[in-house]
């Protein structure tokens, strides 16, 4: 591309004429009056000897260069745009019309004062001498450009703290993500080693935004958000991303520590409390990070640190992101999509461990419990795929599932019998479901619908379940009993419930932890503790069911202390219904 110095003999040469008033013998009289009706800036265009040359003009398209309708003003402007990419543009489509776009953007300008522009460009007859013509329009999209930036921009920005919002915030990642790397830089500046995305969440400000109102909380994330400006450093980002969540692309010059020493700045300008109208307010922030490696993909890498600010929420301080607890995550998410689906095509089963005195060696009852095998994957334990159900609430669920099919079993082994044994059934209610279910309603309509009378059922509740809210555990507890069942206190000892509860509560059965049973053998602390249990439920006349019993040994010892029942490996196993029934069956004369 020629400068603009070396067309002022081109320049000098061309023939400007305005349209409306001169124009040069060799253009036509119809090609001026068509310039001159043209509701656009146009101006007719020609190449000779590789010079380009203007025809002619017409008024809109001198007013829009500037030059006030004058064709002689239009000289400096020729000179300064024929040099550039405009001219060259034109004079590429003079040359090879068939091979030349015939449009372009373009640009003029700098700062407030820049122009924006559209050239399109159309083929004209040649000149008399044979030189290519073509006619140029010019569009002014200068407002129409400015209109959609400022747009641009109203979308990138949070209307409340002036922020950059979500959508901006992913952009300025990947703007990160292609930044160059290196100590040190051709312009000899040292140069970031890369980069991190901290996700900063303001706990409880829902609670706070309900109890005081909005405007509260709105005056509390414009505070929240100018301690955060306060904690960063030159060249860190920050954004608003969500209602109380903000984002800071943190730059790294010493690795991961510059990371965490943010997270660390984060919550020591964030300690004081937030003094708003009258009240001070102590605020807390859970604050995630991710490592940005190379090409990174800017909403992959926000979902990470998003990710380590729920370990963050769960553990009490800064989470880095680690992929393998995100495989673990993907796993759950992929467990509560096929357990669902297995619910609705009824894939689960229940099991049925024995329940045995431990005096007599007959079978007391069986605790029924859920066993899933997936197709593909084969056999998921119950200690993987509960958890799932209680955090995605498919427990409802399952757990009237599992009710409604321990209670017809139970009713299908009398029948099978042809009498009423002498056995009852122990089914396992979730804190969960005692929170959020009818508990009693469930029971009610399970018993209803198989014809076993209340006594037959056991439901076993963890203490977790009371601890949570006490007065609904005691009237979903009071209920139970109202239906004749057997309520007992499942994992007893590992929980938090105090002993008042055990007063109060009409709890039938202590069932004692099988991390304090299996210890028994040689430790002398798990014997003080479970001789202890054992006398409390005697001194409050409450039954008691040892689990996690493996050996002949420990079966012993529990009887010598009068532990009532037990259950665990060294009797059986969790059985199939038809198994369980068999065994129940080859108990009842004990050897």
């Amino acid at each position: 591309m020629q400068a603009a110095e070396q067309r002022t003999e081109e320049c000098a040469s061309a023939r400007v004429k305005p349209a409306r008033t001169v124009h040069a013998a060799n253009v036509a009289s119809d090609t001026v009056s068509l310039l001159g009706a043209l509701p656009i800036a146009a101006g007719v265009f020609g190449l000779k000897d590789g010079k380009l040359w203007v025809h002619a003009l017409n008024s809109r398209f001198l007013e829009i260069a500037g030059c006030h309708g004058t064709p002689e003003e239009f000289l400096p402007t020729f000179i300064h745009h024929s040099g550039g990419g405009g001219g060259d543009f034109v004079r590429a489509f003079l040359e090879d019309p068939t091979r030349s776009p015939d449009q372009s953007d373009y640009s003029d300008g700098e700062g407030l004062a820049k122009r924006y522009f559209t050239l399109k460009l159309a083929p004209l007859e040649a000149d008399t001498d044979g030189s290519p013509r073509c006619l140029l329009s010019l569009v002014d999209r200068t407002v129409e450009i400015q209109a959609e930036t400022a747009l641009r921009a109203e979308m990138l920005r949070d209307s409340l703290t002036g922020l950059p919002n979500r959508l901006a915030f992913t952009e300025m990642i990947g703007e990160a993500g292609a930044a160059p790397r290196g100590p040190i830089g051709r312009d000899g500046k040292i140069r970031p080693e890369g980069h991190a995305v901290l996700v900063v969440d303001m706990l409880r400000f829902s609670r706070i935004n309900e109890s005081m109102g909005s405007l509260f909380g709105d005056e509390l994330l414009i505070t929240f958000a100018r301690r955060l400006v306060s904690a960063l450093r030159a060249g860190d980002r920050l954004a608003r991303t969500g209602g109380n969540e903000f984002g800071v692309i943190v730059t790294l010059r010493h690795g991961i520590d510059d990371a965490l020493k943010a997270a660390a700045r984060i919550q020591e300008v964030l300690a004081a409390p937030f003094k708003l109208a009258d009240l001070e307010i102590k605020v807390e922030c859970a604050i995630g990070a991710a490592m940005m490696h190379e090409d990174p993909d800017p909403e992959e890498l926000f979902r990470n640190a998003q990710f380590a600010v729920k370990q963050a929420k769960a553990l009490g301080c800064p989470q880095l992101y680690k992929p393998e607890e995100a495989s673990l995550a993907r796993r759950r998410f992929s467990i509560e999509t096929e357990l669902r689906r297995a619910l609705e095509k009824d894939e689960l089963q229940l099991f049925y461990q024995p329940l045995v005195n431990l005096a007599s060696g007959r079978v007391a009852g069986f605790e029924a419990l859920a066993r899933w095998t997936h197709p593909d994957r084969g056999k998921i334990s119950p200690t993987e795929f509960i958890p799932v159900a209680e955090e995605s609430g498919l427990i409802l669920h399952l757990g009237r599932w599992a009710m409604n099919r321990a209670a017809r079993t139970l009713a299908d082994w009398d029948a099978q019998e042809g009498a009423i044994l002498p056995i009852h059934l122990g089914v396992n209610l979730s804190a969960i479901q005692v929170a959020r279910d009818n508990i009693a309603e469930m029971v009610s309509d399970a018993l209803k619908t198989s014809g076993l009378t209340g006594d037959r059922l056991t439901l076993e509740l963890t203490e977790s379940s009371i601890v949570q809210d006490p007065q609904r555990a005691q009237r979903v507890f009071e209920a139970l009993k109202a239906l004749n069942t057997t309520v007992a206190m499942d994992d007893f000892g590992t929980g938090y419930s105090s002993l008042a509860y055990l007063q109060r509560l009409p709890i039938d059965v202590l069932k004692i932890d099988r991390s304090f049973v299996t210890g028994m053998m040689r430790d002398a602390d798990s014997v003080a503790i479970v001789r202890a249990i054992l006398s409390l439920a005697d001194a409050l006349g409450m039954s008691t069911t040892a689990e996690g019993i493996e050996s002949v040994e420990l079966a012993t010892l529990l009887a010598a202390l009068g532990c009532v029942s037990g259950q665990g490996f060294h009797f059986a196993r969790p059985l199939p219904a038809e198994a369980a029934l068999a065994y129940f069956k080859s108990r009842q004369r004990p050897s």
